[in-house]
């Protein structure tokens, strides 16, 4: 069988609403006994079959896939190695503590190195490195099953915004109060 064809059989079977998010080597285990990884993925993008999200990440279109998520999703399969968590001015805004809507961007705090990650017209991601290790901010997480990550407290996100010299101007200070 074509590596292609078989790599949409094995897609269809085991991609769905929570699990349509990719890696190459997510897609490796489809098709083993292709060698040329690379040029099938480009093919399966071409066809179709797959949407390039960012470089090492692959989208498989489901039905009633929740768009917004995309770019959680994202960051955890990039950084599936890592300690990172959502904070920063994502939290802020989804909370109500800053006025401003971060459109198509997200803030995460990781272990691993800073680095905004371009995903074309899906937005941004940006990793911004942390010392802290989980056991320092444990009490402060809590997991957010929808994004497939750890989400920062208000507190904790505002104690990140000044940790690495965030500008506070848009930080509404009686709602943080009210929050923390």
């Amino acid at each position: 069988m074509q590596p292609l064809r078989q790599l949409d059989q094995v897609l269809r079977t085991i991609a769905d609403r929570e699990h349509c998010v990719f890696a190459p080597s997510d897609l490796a285990a489809a098709v083993p006994g292709c060698g040329q990884l690379a040029v099938l993925l480009s093919r399966a993008t071409k066809a179709g079959l797959l949407k390039r999200v960012c470089r090492g990440v692959y989208l498989y279109p489901v039905p009633d896939y929740p768009a917004g998520h995309l770019l959680f999703h994202a960051a955890a399969r990039l950084r599936a190695g890592e300690f990172n968590y959502i904070s920063l001015e994502t939290v802020l805004s989804d909370a109500g503590v800053i006025s401003q809507v971060p459109m198509n961007w997200i803030s995460l705090m990781t272990s691993g190195r800073s680095h905004v990650v371009d995903c074309g017209d899906y937005g941004h991601i940006e990793f911004v490195h942390t010392a802290q290790r989980p056991d320092d901010v444990s009490s402060e997480l809590t997991y957010d099953p929808e994004r497939h990550l750890w989400r920062a407290s208000v507190r904790q996100a505002l104690r990140d915004m000044k940790a690495t010299r965030r500008n506070m101007e848009l930080v509404d200070e009686e709602v943080a109060l009210e929050l923390v």
